[in-house]
């Protein structure tokens, strides 16, 4: 069932952002965050779940989740890593986003279960988010491989091409950000010129977020904060964010620090969407549309990538 934009707003200020400025500790925020998820998101019809350990040696093992809605190429994948400010979040609780986001790309999705804060903070996101990564190029092509995620996870997207980068790995074919959190010190005139107007993000809550992912590292850290990171290769990218939300800088402040080091940016601000708002696929309208939008992105880089391999063997 789709629902008015009005209603979303409305539901998401009075039963998350009200909330989430007093609910007290992280793990009362995963336990709400869970619950709300099972009663709220849509799951798409003809989706499929398998789920798998990745064990290692030098990390605890990590809970991943394969998803996929109907027809998959299996030698495609999405890493796909969820949002939830380092805090809060699982693979199953953006399950039905991974899936819908594959089914409109054509591929499959893989939910990594990275390690949050604050019991486990930076750089132990950025870690893990690698070691799926490295665990895909075990058996898929770079370039048939994409990187996507929302809020945190979107900024965690971006980290893993700069950590990539520096563990000397390939690039993948596609970046995809919803609504990323990019800029750790807080300092986005957004964060100000939204904070009535943000309808999910209890803006006083930011710093807090923060302070139990960093737990005093510098905020300027691109892997924390990649908007300042140096990307030597990155690839196709495509980041979405709203103008009425606190992290609408955020966006626009990754894009500009991509076009230093490559043209091929796609930036989308979209009037009036809450955080996020692809997360509510199957029961908004504008969510649909940003999930197909961000699919045939994909695909396409993913065309290109694969064009380029029978050229160089042609």
């Amino acid at each position: 069932m789709r629902l008015p934009l009005w209603l979303v707003n409305l539901g998401l200020r009075v039963f998350v952002r009200w909330p989430l400025g007093w609910i007290k500790t992280p793990q009362d925020l995963r336990a709400r965050f869970a619950r709300d998820a099972q009663l709220v998101f849509a799951m798409p019809d003809d989706a499929h779940f398998t789920p798998e350990a990745l064990r290692r040696d030098d990390a605890p093992p990590m809970e991943m989740l394969w998803a996929s809605q109907g027809r998959a190429d299996r030698h495609r994948v999405i890493l796909y890593l969820h949002g939830g400010a380092y805090l809060v979040g699982s693979p199953d609780t953006h399950r039905h986003l991974g899936a819908a986001l594959a089914g409109a790309a054509g591929t499959r999705a893989l939910l990594p279960g990275y390690r949050l804060a604050p019991e486990d903070p930076f750089p132990a996101a950025v870690e893990d988010a690698l070691a799926a990564y490295r665990y895909l190029l075990e058996t898929h092509e770079p370039g048939q491989i994409a990187f996507a995620g929302d809020s945190a996870g979107g900024g965690l997207v971006f980290a893993l091409l700069l950590a990539a980068a520096q563990a000397g790995l390939p690039p993948p074919a596609a970046a995809v950000g919803f609504s990323p959190f990019t800029d750790l010190t807080l300092q986005a005139p957004s964060h100000r010129r939204n904070a009535r107007r943000e309808v999910m993000l209890p803006p006083q809550r930011a710093q807090e977020a923060v302070d139990y992912y960093l737990q005093g590292h510098d905020p300027r850290d691109p892997l924390a904060s990649p908007a300042f990171g140096t990307f030597e290769t990155p690839p196709a990218s495509m980041i979405l964010a709203s103008t009425t939300e606190i992290l609408a800088d955020h966006a626009t402040l990754l894009a500009e620090t991509l076009r230093r080091f490559s043209g091929d940016v796609r930036l989308e601000i979209w009037p009036g969407l809450p955080h996020a708002w692809p997360m509510f696929v199957g029961r908004l309208t504008a969510a649909d549309q940003a999930t197909a939008e961000a699919g045939r992105f994909i695909q396409r880089a993913m065309d290109r990538q694969a064009d380029a391999v029978v050229e160089d063997t042609g």
